[in-house]
């Protein structure tokens, strides 16, 4: 089958580019496979980084012709003829945010009109800080796809409370395996750090749903205890300052590191390597791309229970489950983490495990989702 992929790629940063990127990859094992990304994704004024770009190598390679500028409707025309000269038979788009509403409804419903069976893959259906018209949006820009897949049970509930006759498989999101580890051992990895002793990860963008400052303050109630460093590790996508007040005012700041920037490529095992659990404290959530990186290592999670982050971690055998917004109950967890000394029987669970999040089972549900059969049942494999 020929499959038209619609979303960013390198050199755009972040894990909806590496996700684009891994999709093409399994795709390519037996499809013939376009890639139709941005030359333009958000406008400088919108986005509240220090750069889209990845200022890092290339870790998979696709070929993509970079055709829509999301704020450009004569581009769109340019990725509907880009598409059209390929002429496949399945369009999958990445969705996670209706500002692209406009651009993906023009390309989909033009797409949909020559024949191809038109697929969102849904990162997050709603965003994560919502606001005035994003349900009307979304509405509006996923009513010209033949089917959906999502990655967490919260988002399928969504989904069909905006789209109530919508196709929906939901699909794990796959183990992120894109990072190169190489040779590097924990050891080493901890000396090019400068840490040891017990390692808290908390890895990714710093946003008010992160919940940044309830792990902070769980880290108090628990560091002195156990010997631990906490590492901060993501660009603050809000002010920096009161986090820094936080962790004077709580007496951490030895015990803290922060690295506030956007990790190359090439880092980011490092930080993994040298944790020895990653926790994700959030507020709200879909899913998370850091748990499956986290998974990619075989490093055990401690998770808050919101969204889809449930759906992926197999409470007290490849992590822990805690209610969100309780330093208390996340602090008792790490705790017992490393009371318990968890580390390498959970390690052992998500290597076990980890044909459940494998990205051969996210093409069959784009399949399903698409209504083809024969992709569906993996004859093409």
């Amino acid at each position: 089958m020929k499959i038209c992929l619609v979303g960013p790629t390198y050199p755009y940063r972040g894990g909806i580019s590496h996700f684009t990127q891994m999709l093409a990859r399994e795709f390519l094992t037996s499809h013939e496979v376009r890639v139709v990304g941005f030359s333009r994704l958000y406008p400088s004024f919108l986005f509240p980084g220090r750069t889209q770009f990845d200022e890092g190598g290339e870790l998979v390679h696709v070929d993509a012709i970079r055709a829509i500028d999301s704020i450009n409707p004569l581009s769109w025309r340019r990725a509907v003829r880009a598409i059209a000269r390929f002429d496949p038979g399945l369009v999958v788009f990445q969705w996670w945010q209706p500002f692209f509403a406009p651009a993906f409804r023009f390309i989909a419903a033009r797409a949909g009109d020559r024949g191809a069976r038109v697929v969102f893959l849904c990162h997050n259906v709603l965003p994560h800080e919502p606001k005035r018209f994003d349900r009307m949006l979304t509405r509006w820009g996923l009513g010209v796809s033949d089917g959906f897949v999502v990655q967490s049970r919260e988002d399928a509930a969504v989904l069909r409370s905006l789209l109530p006759e919508a196709r929906v498989e939901f699909n794990p999101m796959p183990v992120f395996d894109l990072f190169p580890e190489g040779d590097l051992e924990r050891a080493d990895a901890r000396r090019r750090l400068g840490v040891d002793g017990n390692v808290v990860l908390f890895f990714g963008l710093v946003r008010a749903y992160k919940g940044l400052a309830t792990l902070l303050d769980a880290f108090a109630l628990c560091a002195g205890r156990l010997d631990a460093t906490l590492l901060v590790v993501g660009e603050f996508y809000e002010s920096r300052r009161p986090y820094d007040d936080r962790i004077r005012a709580l007496g951490i700041g030895p015990r803290v590191r922060i690295v506030d920037r956007y990790v190359s490529n090439e880092e980011v095992p490092v930080y993994f390597k040298a944790a020895d659990v990653v926790v994700l404290p959030y507020v709200t959530a879909t899913q998370s791309a850091v748990v499956q990186t986290a998974y990619a290592f075989a490093v055990p999670v401690i998770v808050t229970a919101v969204g889809g982050l449930p759906d992926v971690v197999d409470d007290g055998r490849t992590g822990f489950v805690v209610p969100p917004n309780s330093p208390e109950r996340l602090a008792a967890a790490i705790e017992r983490f490393f009371d318990e000394r968890a580390a390498e029987r959970m390690s052992a669970a998500i290597r076990a495990d980890r044909g459940t999040f494998s990205w051969n089972s996210c093409t069959r549900a784009v399949f399903r989702a698409a209504g083809v059969e024969a992709g569906a049942t993996g004859e093409n494999r």
